[in-house]
């Protein structure tokens, strides 16, 4: 069965399924970004892993899901 979930980040409003995939991406310097961690209709705890990968010396992290139209939720870079 899949349940709808919304929750608001940074000011704005995000409705997921349990079938929604979160990635975890880190990169470093101009090149692409690789997927650390992924998962499946876990926002909380893609979040969790997320805020506990330190950045710095010209890394970067974002979260993102593939299937929505703004896909990046969240980024940061060093």
């Amino acid at each position: 069965m899949i349940t709808l979930h919304t929750i608001e980040l940074n000011g704005k409003k995000i409705a997921y399924s349990s079938e929604t995939d979160f990635l975890v991406q880190v990169g470093k310097g101009k090149g692409s970004y690789k997927t650390r961690y992924s998962f499946k209709g876990k926002f909380a705890q893609a979040f969790f892993y997320y805020c506990g990968i330190n950045v710095g010396n010209g890394y970067k992290k974002r979260l993102l899901v593939p299937s929505f139209n703004k896909p990046i939720l969240a980024k940061v870079i060093s």
